[in-house]
């Protein structure tokens, strides 16, 4: 209930008081948000996908763009977000835009922390959005995000307790209990992907070693694959044709599409990415005891190739196996639209505050109208 302090207290913090209790207003609001347009945004390591989308999950349009080089300055991302968002304004009638991001973000969702694939480093990426954009900008974590759209709308409808595990360049993971999304004291939990799973293991771009995103996400599969071309293994002759022998030309996506045409040796790298899938599951369950794990972004595009494998390994490795119930572990089913369709859907709930301050500025101008007009009749009148 807002007080007499919250409508007088100054725009910027009832702005604030906003969006820092957008989290907990989450499991009952997003019934009641208003059903307008809002633009989700999903930054990745490699690609920036933007689109607008309806309350009801339904994207009506979209754009995507590579992400710009990670050297250059953050504002050249920011340059690239709001370029997408103002495109995509000129058609659709646009009321909040809500960003996914592929980093640390901070608990009042302001801040990108730290993000290990682009060159964000504390920065307040909502605010100069906003500034830009002159709608409520919305700023999450991706997996966040792409678990909020599972739930909604997705593979994770129905479930009260939920894990998202996101395989793309790295691993993003997000958790979602009662139908809010559970960020943690400092807004960087569910960050998964950078447990250690391996002690001196495979440098992370995060600075760790041994994280289990450097075994189970597509650049684990990419290097798998490239070592083996390198070293010219027999195993790998396959791939060395496919590709020309040009081993930089090696993708996740190649290495799918020959898994699914038989090739032994990327149906095993998928087999292996799948095995450490299901170990690091297999923890997160023993300490999080969820309903069910949805799995998403690009890599589960292999689907049973990769799940399957996933979930021997997850039986094996289950703390208790055998005396307690298991969860299920299924693919995403929203693809790697999941994470803007969820930012989206989150910007909902932000939306109502350009509602009413476009109403206000509507009942402005019709009041001037309507004052301009009686001056006219007036003066007529004399």
């Amino acid at each position: 209930m807002s007080t007499y302090r919250d409508l007088t207290a100054p725009i910027g913090s009832r702005r604030a008081t906003v969006l820092r209790t957008v989290g907990t207003r989450e499991r009952r609001s997003h019934l009641t948000a208003p059903r307008v347009p809002t633009v989700g945004i999903d930054i990745g390591g490699t690609k920036v996908m933007a689109g607008v989308v309806d309350a009801d999950g339904n994207i009506l349009e979209r754009l995507r763009t590579e992400t710009p080089d990670k050297s250059k300055s953050p504002k050249v991302v920011e340059d690239t977000i709001a370029e997408l968002v103002l495109d995509l304004s000129d058609r659709h009638d646009v009321h909040a835009v809500g960003i996914g991001a592929a980093g640390w973000v901070d608990a009042d969702r302001n801040r990108v922390l730290f993000a290990p694939h682009l060159s964000w480093r504390n920065e307040p990426l909502r605010d100069r959005l906003s500034e830009r954009l002159s709608v409520p900008v919305l700023v999450d974590n991706d997996a966040n995000a792409a678990a909020w759209a599972e739930w909604r709308f997705g593979a994770g409808r129905g479930e009260d307790h939920l894990v998202m595990i996101t395989l793309g360049t790295g691993i993003g993971g997000a958790i979602l209990e009662d139908g809010q999304v559970k960020r943690g004291k400092y807004g960087v939990a569910g960050e998964f992907g950078h447990m250690q799973v391996v002690p001196g293991g495979h440098r992370c771009p995060c600075g760790n070693r041994g994280c289990w995103e450097q075994y189970s996400s597509g650049n684990a599969l990419v290097r798998e694959a490239r070592e083996l071309a390198a070293a010219d293994s027999p195993v790998a002759y396959g791939l060395i044709e496919h590709v020309k022998g040009s081993i930089p030309d090696i993708t996740g996506p190649m290495i799918t599409e020959l898994a699914r045409e038989g090739d032994a040796m990327c149906v095993e790298l998928l087999q292996d990415i799948g095995q450490w899938l299901g170990v690091g599951i297999a923890n997160l369950a023993a300490a999080l005891d969820p309903s069910c794990f949805v799995v998403g972004g690009g890599v589960s595009a292999a689907d049973d190739l990769l799940i399957g494998p996933a979930r021997d390994a997850f039986k094996r490795h289950l703390t208790g196996r055998g005396y307690r119930p298991e969860a299920r572990i299924v693919r995403a089913q929203l693809g790697p639209e999941a994470g803007m369709v969820g930012a989206a859907d989150l910007a909902r709930l932000v939306a109502r505050r350009f509602r009413r301050a476009k109403r206000r500025r509507v009942e402005r101008h019709e009041r001037y109208e309507r004052y301009t007009q009686f001056r006219r009749d007036a003066r007529e009148a004399l």
